[in-house]
């Protein structure tokens, strides 16, 4: 995994791609898996990636996510 972590890091690097861009991009799809992977459910979402749901929340409207 870490290998591959390491070619998509260094693409984005070759192809200019800001570092707040990546972040952003990273976290939207990261909490879409974890958030499909809870079957939508936020409060079981939240508990998984070990934040508060409201933060989960505003972070799910922060990346325009579905409830």
């Amino acid at each position: 995994m870490r290998d591959r972590l390491d070619r998509l890091v260094t693409e984005m690097v070759e192809r200019g791609i800001l570092y707040e861009d990546a972040l952003r991009a990273f976290e939207r799809v990261f909490l879409s898996k974890v958030l499909e992977r809870a079957g939508g459910n936020v409060s079981e979402a939240a508990r998984e990636l070990r934040i508060h749901r409201n933060t989960l929340s505003r972070k799910m409207v922060e990346h325009r996510l579905g409830k």
